[in-house]
């Protein structure tokens, strides 16, 4: 069934209420640091390791300085925490070796950072700079296929067929939008189908009830 990418944005902002994505902090170079420690990481856990680590490293310069196990005693408890550390710091440093100390402003040039893959370059473009693009986390995974937007499993892929059926101008809200549907209705491992807005249009609740 074709899917009406109009109607599902608007029944997704007239569930979240918003329509711009959320300046995530202050600087684009503190969100590239957060949206690399946010990674298989809860918002409740990064956004408190990320205030801890820019209190004390809040430039790519004093950033670059520091020692993994300085930045590992910050993060902790984020996930993968000394990886993290070691690729923050070389991200860091390539910012200043390459950048002039400054983000980059395109997927190319940010993906050529450590620790960097699309969805991270996606989230940077879009909260950073408000760059049009398609971040693909797992809340923007698991809403498009069981509304059937993509028969995709692998992020990227994923990226890409989302790219082909919604229009340009929904994209710098996109993931905000699923992001937040995610986490209070469209929830990964049990959905609250019974109090969505998209209960009409969406594949996996019709599937669903069409079995009971």
């Amino acid at each position: 069934m074709k899917k009406n990418i109009h109607a599902i944005m608007l029944l997704l902002r007239k569930e979240i209420g918003v329509t711009t994505p959320a300046v995530l902090h202050a600087t684009p170079f503190k969100t590239l640091i957060a949206t690399i420690l946010s990674a298989r990481t809860k918002d409740t856990t990064t956004f408190p390791a990320s205030l801890r680590l820019f209190k004390k490293f809040p430039t790519p310069e004093k950033l670059s300085r520091a020692s993994p196990r300085e930045i590992e005693k910050l993060i902790f408890p984020v996930g993968f925490y000394k990886t993290k550390a070691k690729h923050i710091i070389q991200a860091s440093k390539l910012l200043l070796s390459k950048f002039n100390g400054k983000v980059p402003k395109t997927l190319e040039e940010l993906t050529s950072l450590p620790g960097v893959g699309k969805k991270t370059a996606g989230c940077v473009l879009v909260y950073a700079f408000r760059i049009p693009d398609i971040p693909v986390d797992v809340h923007v995974a698991v809403i498009s296929q069981r509304l059937g937007l993509t028969k995709e499993k692998e992020a990227d892929k994923i990226r890409l067929d989302l790219m082909k059926k919604v229009p340009k101008p929904y994209w710098l809200e996109l993931n905000e939008l699923m992001v937040k549907h995610g986490q209070r209705v469209c929830i990964t491992r049990k959905p609250k189908c019974e109090i969505c807005h998209l209960q009409k249009i969406c594949d996996y609740y019709i599937r669903k009830t069409s079995k009971t």
